[in-house]
This record gives structure tokens, C-alpha cells and sequence, in this order.
């Protein structure tokens, strides 16, 4: 099966709410590899993932932009992280899939642990990347949240690049093309995103998730320490942690071989499992 691997993009309506939503093809392979539903970072884009379906195209990959962010409009009212997983799991549904392996990255691993408990029997398997349990986590390094709640990381490339390391560690590979795909939260959506997260946490349901789990942190990540990774895999039964060396909060980026090369062997190839007509 070959297909151009540029996204079908869609407008949804669901629950109220107006989604721009992506949907790669697979671009190699029978196409019977399990879907998988991606959640993006605080304040991220579509086009910000792009690279991650380059390097797995064997597979359909799902993705949408939160409300105020990408092309989704504001947000009206507040949300909740309950919502965004029952927002994820009609999208699904509506592409006619029943399980799908599911991937959080940062903000994004918190929506990926509420739609792994929410929705059990639709999750195949879970990746959690640089990420943690919510309210009750290790904090990062002051230097990089301060550099965090700049807006000018959204809006000015030079200043993304000059702060680059403070922000995020690891090494700076892949931190200008990282900044030429960034298209600027608006102030209501990034606001959104945060009063999400007040006061949630997975914790008392993270050793209810039944989904197979790889997490996976950077030693070096300023924003979220590896010591979250470490609380998951003692929550999550039989969760697998992988420490991606000299990695920063970006390892997807500036150590994608590295760290695709765990994912692949991680998801491998599942059933095309799809909703009953």
C-alpha cells in the first residue's frame, strides 16, 4: 500500500466543540497495524507532530489540535480532561475504529493516561513521553517553566533557538525545523489548556490501567524530571521505562532515531480492529 503520507485534515463538531483533526494513511506495509491516537504538548500544533508519522507509516496515526490552538477555535468554556478523552474516543469512532494504541506527549501524556483509564477496552497499547501524573509530580528546573510561560517561545524563532537548551535540555539537533512548524496558541487556548490540568491527577487510577505501557523520559528533561517517569512505572502494572541518555523534554525531536527505534519495537503490528457497523 503506498499513499502520499500528507494528512486528510477534517473540521469535527463534537461535543460543542469545533476540531481541526489530521489522519495519516499508512504509507508502506498491509495497513493492519493497529491506529494510533496521538495527544500533542501544552499549546502545540499539528504540524509540530508531523515528523512522528514519517517514522511510523506503516500505521494510521490520529491527531487533532485543542481548542485554541493549530486552527480549532477558542475554546467557549472550560474543559476538563475527561472531555478531551471522550472527544478522542468519538473521532475514533467516527474513522471507524474500535482500539487504538494511544500516545501522550508532556500535557498531551496526561490526556493519554485519562484515555487509557476512561476507555480501557478501545486502548491497544500506551506510550507516555516525558510526561507525568499531573498535580502531584516533581517539578522542573525554575530557569526552564520561566522561559515556558514566555509567549515569545511561540512567537519569535530567535528566541525559541537562544533558549532552547534552558528550556528543554538534551541537545539542540532538529530545534530549527522544531521552530518553523510552531503556529502561536491563542491566550485562550493555552489558558485552557492549564486550568485543564488544576488539581487532576492520575494517581488513583494510574494501577488500573490494563493497556501494556512504555514510558519513556529524558535524564536531562528541565521541564518534566525523569524522577515522574519513575513514579508512573511504580503506579502503571507492568509498565516499562525507557531513559532516553542525554535527553531533554524535545528527545522525540533531537533523538528520533533513538527514541522511534523503541516505540516500533514497542508497538510492533496488532489486528485492524474496527468498530461493528
Amino acid at each position: 500500500m503506498t499513499v502520499s503520507h500528507t494528512p486528510e485534515f477534517h473540521i469535527k463538531e463534537v461535543d460543542g466543540r469545533t476540531l481541526r483533526v489530521a489522519r495519516w494513511q499508512p504509507r508502506r506495509g498491509s495497513g493492519s497495524n493497529r491506529p494510533l491516537l496521538f495527544f500533542n504538548g501544552i499549546g502545540a500544533n499539528i504540524e509540530l507532530m508531523a515528523p512522528l508519522p514519517e517514522l511510523l507509516d506503516d500505521r494510521e496515526v490520529i491527531t487533532f489540535d485543542m481548542p485554541g490552538v493549530g486552527e480549532s477555535p477558542d475554546p467557549l468554556v472550560p474543559y476538563r480532561p475527561w472531555m478531551i478523552a471522550r472527544i478522542a474516543e468519538r473521532i475514533i469512532s467516527d474513522f471507524g475504529h474500535d482500539k487504538v494504541d494511544v500516545m501522550g506527549v508532556s500535557w498531551g501524556g496526561g490526556m493519554a493516561q485519562q484515555f487509557a483509564w476512561q476507555y480501557g477496552r478501545r486502548t491497544g497499547q500506551l506510550v507516555l513521553a516525558a510526561t507525568s501524573a499531573g498535580m502531584l509530580m516533581v517539578p522542573g528546573k525554575l530557569a526552564a517553566l520561566s522561559k515556558m510561560a514566555d509567549p515569545r517561545r511561540y512567537t519569535d524563532p530567535d528566541f525559541m533557538l537562544k533558549h532552547f537548551r534552558t528550556l528543554y535540555g538534551g541537545n539542540t539537533n532538529g530545534a530549527g525545523g522544531h521552530a518553523s512548524r510552531i503556529s502561536p496558541p491563542s491566550t485562550l487556548g493555552y489558558l485552557g489548556q492549564l486550568i485543564a490540568m488544576i488539581g487532576w491527577t492520575s494517581v488513583p487510577f494510574l494501577p488500573l490501567i490494563s493497556a501494556p505501557t512504555l514510558i519513556l523520559m529524558g535524564d536531562d528533561d528541565q521541564i518534566v524530571p525523569l524522577a515522574n517517569g519513575k513514579i508512573l512505572k511504580t503506579l502503571i502494572p507492568d509498565a516499562r521505562l525507557e531513559i532516553i541518555k542525554g535527553g531533554g523534554h524535545l528527545f522525540l525531536v533531537n533523538q528520533a532515531d533513538e527514541t522511534m527505534a523503541l516505540i516500533r519495537n514497542f508497538l510492533g503490528a496488532g489486528p485492524p480492529l474496527r468498530a461493528v457497523a
